[in-house]
């Protein structure tokens, strides 16, 4: 397979396959003063879920790199864990649903928060210099202009790089000029963004399962 495919290029239930390499011990050679993104908080104890009816973004760029952040909700121990970065400079989310499961160890009880925002092509989750450091994803997915095997040093279509010293410049990376995702589901560790608008935002508390997005 060429490391470049131009033009459209569908792949049906696309499934994050990235394994990052091992944590990178010096920073990734493009300074803070460039206007690059800084890691600015320990990641929670908790994966969350996210599913969306459709996702449109521009300047697409995904790479590995590690999340720093605690074993448990209890914040007591830390640890280090692997994740592929999805970036857009520009995202528009349609029928994104946002949830967390959190047992709460006192009581041994279970509580889910749910999020859910942009109901409808009218009223849309707007985003910009978005950054999802995630899991494991499943969509269906559209990529325009797309370079497979680029260093992640050498995107250009893609926010900056996230500079917290764990992504490898000579590393596999991933670009297109745009990507359209459908019928996403996915875990994420954390999302990071630039500006981050949600139309139509409403936000559940309880403890119904139903209320996990999937």
């Amino acid at each position: 397979m060429e490391s470049q495919v131009r033009g459209g290029t569908r792949w049906k239930r696309f499934a994050v396959v990235m394994v990052p390499s091992v944590l990178a011990t010096a920073a990734v050679g493009v300074s803070l003063a460039q206007g690059a993104l800084a890691a600015s908080f320990s990641v929670s104890g908790q994966e969350f879920k996210v599913k969306a009816g459709h996702l449109h973004g521009e300047g697409f760029a995904q790479y590995g790199g590690m999340d720093e952040g605690y074993t448990s909700v209890l914040g007591n121990e830390k640890t280090k864990r692997p994740v592929a970065i999805s970036s857009f400079k520009t995202a528009e989310i349609t029928k994104m649903c946002q949830s967390v499961k959190t047992v709460i160890p006192v009581i041994n009880k279970t509580v889910y928060l749910r999020l859910d925002a942009g109901p409808n092509a009218n009223r849309k989750v707007e985003a910009k210099n978005l950054y999802i450091d995630v899991a494991q994803l499943d969509a269906d997915a559209t990529f325009n202009n797309i370079d497979i095997g680029v260093a992640v040093q050498d995107q250009n279509r893609g926010p900056d790089v996230k500079q917290d010293g764990t992504s490898l410049p000579g590393g596999f990376a991933q670009q297109a000029e745009s990507a359209d995702l459908y019928n996403v589901e996915q875990t994420a560790w954390a999302t990071t963004a630039g500006t981050f608008k949600l139309n139509g935002l409403k936000m559940r508390l309880g403890t119904d399962a139903k209320m996990e997005c999937f």
